[in-house]
């Protein structure tokens, strides 16, 4: 038998075996505590203190005793630990009888003292039990010398006990916190100063969580305020973000710095701009803004699901025409590029002008710094040539009429991408470019999708409207909708739109199951994070700005989406008298190919197809027969995607999913 002091030794030596390969987690001593300095004292008419309901009260074990900031949202206590430590669990108790003032709590780590790298460690998700101590698991992998507690918004911190549990170690980034299936966004701004301009930028730090937390990329930024309305009238706000470096972000196509994050307040389904992308990718336009689903922190503070998509602007990937420089200052450079925007907010900018019939325009590149007189009274004038050439007598005329100026093609596939989505902002702010040596205005990118898929009381329903969406009052900026009346009295250019709709419609690019399938994509793909968002913004059966009706949840809100468009498409049907062709249209060489958000796309398949989908080493990953609209679920990555029809003919495409 084995005595008791030679047991004990046995399992000493085996502890100590084990501590060797995996280190042995303790509570961590709160030797230095940190936090907001200033407390409240509620029985003092709210005054502020130093020494009443203070961060020492978040460790003295006492349950009786809370820390209370006295700034309503910021609020926050941690430790500086002295070294790196990896964080495995969290214990905390909330406020008694107030623990719903920790629900969407952020606990954070970093190696900064003004925790400007900070990263979340983990997010209390639902309302804890009241005044008892609730563990949390800790699934992250990076060590941190400085840990804490941010409260939500408008509590005031309001937390009773924190335990942070862990061992001493540098840690890697094998395995990061990320809030759901979506990347996180996470920034950073310098002092913790909330982002309340549209016209200065603030510089931080932002960080990027994704592929389950397997994946990091940081870098410096400035961070301002963007958009009209979506700023003005929400709590939620939208943002533009300017990196450092130059990244393609998410793995995002354009390698740029220039980012937005669109709030998506109005929409409650969160997908509406994301749809349109989708619409403006079945009629191939020539330039789709990227755009993908994320979490987004802000100093802290968990802000909801946003939509991270391109900053529309001349570059690579995105609106691509040539480059102009201060010095191109005649022809033929003067003549290009150019980006402009018919725009109701055109008055706020710098270089703006309304044209002879008071359309009101602004030009977006060359930028504000790089335009020069030259350069702007040019794209002026061309501007005014082509509306004069669209109200001339001679308006149809092939060689001197508005075919001159405007390419038809991208202005009918913008102006179906705008009525299928029912958007009554698609000529409130329309884009254009001009390419150099080419007299033509192209119009796109599409943007702005809020109000549309029936999301706005001033034209709901919709579809019981005779009329296109484009002349519903309010959706049009200035003079827009006379120039758009005019140019679809010519019946050569309105059987154009009808013979463009009649391709797409025959060759399955927009049919009700496709268009179906993409918002049960997206409303798969954002499921858990709008339960997060709509904790954080209670407004599910709330009528926000202009918000036709509440769903009372959010597949109700998708359900009121997929109505609409399966009406939509059985309205334009009717509208543009579509029949389905009685000869297949289709041949080998137009099938489709693209990816995005998550999945690959292929269309136009008429008779039985092998599709093989390889890695870029030549690994395959994927076979199968198909016939007809198909989309395959893959994830973020390049791929060669090779397809062969009974006949043998092979067409290979390469493409990159994000």
């Amino acid at each position: 038998m084995i005595n008791s002091t030679r047991l004990i030794y046995i399992v000493v030596v085996l502890f100590y075996f084990h501590a060797g390969a995996q280190q042995v987690a303790q509570k961590l001593p709160a030797d230095n505590i940190i936090g907001t300095a200033i407390s409240v004292d509620y029985d003092n008419n709210n005054m502020q203190s130093t020494t009443v309901n203070t961060i020492a009260n978040v460790f003295d074990g006492n349950a009786n005793s809370f820390f209370a900031s006295y700034v309503r949202s910021g609020g926050w206590v941690g430790l500086d630990l002295g070294e790196k430590h990896v964080v495995t669990k969290i214990v905390y108790r909330s406020r008694k009888d107030w623990p719903q003032r920790l629900l969407l709590g952020v606990f954070e780590g970093a190696n900064h003292p003004d925790f400007g790298d900070a990263i979340p460690l983990c997010m209390i998700a639902k309302i804890p039990a009241d005044n008892v101590m609730t563990e949390q698991a800790v699934n992250c992998s990076r060590g941190f010398r400085y840990v804490r507690y941010v409260g939500p918004d408008d509590v005031r911190c309001n937390i009773a006990e924190l335990e942070f549990w862990g061992y001493a170690a540098e840690g890697d980034d094998s395995g990061l916190f990320q809030t759901t299936n979506l990347p996180d966004v996470i920034i950073h701004t310098t002092d913790a100063l909330d982002i309340i301009s549209r016209d200065y930028y603030l510089k931080g730090i932002v960080t990027f969580i994704s592929e389950n937390g397997k994946k990091i990329y940081t870098d410096s930024l400035e961070i301002r305020g963007r958009g009209n309305a979506s700023w003005e009238l929400f709590p939620k706000k939208p943002y533009r973000m300017k990196l450092y470096n130059k990244t393609n972000v998410l793995g995002l196509p354009a390698r740029e710095r220039n980012w937005t994050l669109i709030n998506n307040y109005g929409d409650k389904t969160l997908m509406r701009n994301l749809l349109a992308f989708d619409l403006s990718r079945r009629f191939q336009m020539p330039y789709t803004a990227s755009g993908i689903p994320v979490n987004v922190y802000l100093n802290g503070e968990f802000k909801g699901c946003y939509q991270l998509c391109d900053h529309v602007e001349v570059a690579t990937h995105r609106v691509e025409v040539q480059e102009l420089a201060p010095r191109d200052n005649a022809l033929p450079n003067l003549s290009g590029g150019y980006l402009i925007e018919m725009s109701a907010y055109a008055y706020k900018e710098e270089w703006q002008f309304n044209s002879q019939r008071g359309i009101p325009v602004r030009t977006k590149y060359p930028k504000d710094d790089d335009m020069t007189n030259v350069q702007f009274n040019y794209i002026q004038s061309h501007f005014n040539q082509m509306e004069a050439a669209v109200f001339s007598p001679n308006y149809t005329d092939p060689a001197n009429g508005f075919r001159r100026y405007l390419d038809t093609e991208t202005f009918l596939r913008y102006f179906l991408v705008g009525e299928i989505s029912g958007n009554t902002d698609t000529y409130w702010q329309t884009n254009l470019y001009k390419k150099r040596n080419d007299d033509k205005f192209y119009s796109g990118p599409v943007w702005d999708f809020d109000l549309a898929y029936e999301n706005d009381s001033r034209t709901y329903p919709i579809n019981n409207n005779s009329r296109w969406i484009y002349e519903s009052a309010g959706s049009v900026a200035g003079n827009a909708r006379n120039m758009v009346n005019r140019l679809l009295t010519d019946p050569a250019l309105y059987n154009q739109l009808k013979s463009i709709y009649a391709y797409y419609r025959d060759h399955e690019f927009i049919t009700e199951e496709n268009l179906l399938d993409v918002v049960d994509y997206y409303a798969n793909e954002i499921e858990e994070s709008q339960k997060l968002n709509f904790m954080r913004w209670n407004i599910l059966n709330t009528k926000v700005h202009l918000n036709p009706n509440t769903y009372g949840s959010y597949a109700g809100e998708v359900d009121n989406v997929k109505r609409y468009i399966r009406n939509r498409i059985v309205w334009m049907d009717a509208r543009l008298s579509y029949a389905p062709s009685s000869t297949p249209p289709v041949t080998y060489h137009e099938m489709t190919v693209w990816a995005y958000a998550g999945h690959i796309q292929i269309n136009g398949v008429e008779t039985a197809t092998l599709v093989e989908i390889f890695n870029v080493v030549g690994t395959r990953l994927y076979a199968n027969t198909i016939h007809g609209h198909t989309i395959i679920p893959f994830r973020d990555g390049v791929y060669i995607v090779r397809l062969t029809d009974g006949n043998g003919n092979k067409k290979t495409v390469k493409c990159a999913v994000f």
